[in-house]
């Protein structure tokens, strides 16, 4: 049997060099509060491939940085991500996020959205969550039923905000529609998977949300680690790879799907190429350029609120991801090259909804 974790090991001295590094980390005091587009911590890896003592450094050093919006799932390594927020004393202004899914035997009927939100209540030690998305769509089951249930859960004080995840554009439209007929709570953030290569939310879903004033949450900002440059295409082939979003673990064969496409290699080296050529010996990572593109050169907007979940497996990458994403504006060549990047991915872009 597993042991609910205690409230008091936030406060227990986690291993020194993890330690190190979330001190590190904030150093720069609370520099994130005045970025224009937000970084939100994603905690999809937490109680998966960083235990619990890990993940509590990686929390305190993003919030050392002066960020307070937290984002995890219901069905985030089997409830562990949610356990581990929930033994953390989270205050004000932390801001915590969790969702529902149609996944693994759960749907979004009325009854099991609200067992959901319970559960992840429970293990979020939390009478309430700040925003409560739907994280995908359940094609079997009424949206009116599914909104309703929200409403209740809502008025009844267990969610402020109600967000959205993976739906198309036209079933925004009537969300949004259905929810403002019936007087029912509206959604105010869709959480979409939007990097510099992949950019279909653009064309469509992006001006669908701004009619209806809806913010914009960007997953996948590094491509599930393609924009890293850390692999290379005949990797996929390999079976001496470490675990990460592509190798050994459930999600590896999804996020291989969705990319590890040659045309997304291909775009890599027309970046890296740019990036060479731009800045020469002080030449960024590719990891840098293609979080700057996000927070400098995408259609985010901050003055609407836009935001862009951080995700990783280690503090080391959440200190690079942080870093990466306070830098400035890209030279122009390396914003052409990652135009160029798009126009060879773009007709094999993953579609942003299930």
């Amino acid at each position: 049997m597993r042991l609910p974790l205690p409230r008091t090991w936030w406060r227990v001295r986690v291993q020194p060099e993890a330690d190190r590094a979330a001190a590190a980390a904030g150093m720069s005091g609370l520099r994130g509060q005045s970025r224009g587009v937000r970084s939100v911590l994603g905690t999809m890896e937490f109680g998966r491939r960083a235990d619990a003592a890990t993940s509590g450094a990686m929390l305190r050093a993003f919030l050392a940085r002066g960020h307070c919006e937290l984002d995890t799932a219901h069905m985030y390594a089997g409830g562990e991500s949610e356990r581990i927020l929930g033994a953390c004393p989270l205050f004000p202004p932390v801001k915590v996020a969790t969702k529902a899914n149609p996944l693994e035997g759960n749907t979004l009927k009325a009854d099991c959205v609200r067992s959901q939100l319970e559960t992840s209540l429970q293990r979020l030690q939390a009478k309430s969550v700040d925003l409560f998305y739907l994280h995908m769509p359940d094609h079997k089951t009424p949206l009116e039923e599914t909104l309703k249930a929200c409403n209740e859960l809502h008025r009844e004080g267990k969610f402020k905000e109600l967000g959205l995840s993976n739906y198309a554009s036209w079933q925004v439209a009537e969300i949004y529609g259905i929810c403002k007929a019936n007087n029912w709570v509206l959604p105010t953030v869709y959480q979409g998977m939007y990097n510099a290569t992949t950019r279909q939310v653009e064309t469509e879903l992006l001006p669908c949300l701004r009619h209806f004033g809806i913010r914009f949450y960007a997953y996948n900002p590094l491509a599930g680690g393609l924009l890293t440059g850390r692999y290379k295409y005949e990797d996929k082939d390999s079976n001496q790879q470490p675990a990460s979003r592509f190798f050994g673990n459930d999600w590896a064969k999804i996020y291989r799907d969705r990319y590890w496409k040659k045309h997304h290699f291909q775009g890599v080296d027309l970046v890296e190429k740019a990036l060479h050529e731009a800045y020469g010996s002080d030449t960024p990572s590719l990891t840098s350029a293609a979080l700057r593109w996000i927070y400098h050169h995408s259609k985010l907007q901050a003055d609407l609120g836009d935001a862009v979940i951080i995700g990783m497996s280690t503090i080391d990458q959440l200190q690079e991801n942080l870093k990466c994403s306070e830098e400035g504006p890209l030279l122009p060549g390396v914003v052409e090259a990652f135009e160029k990047a798009w126009h060879l991915t773009a007709h094999d872009c993953p579609s942003y909804f299930r």
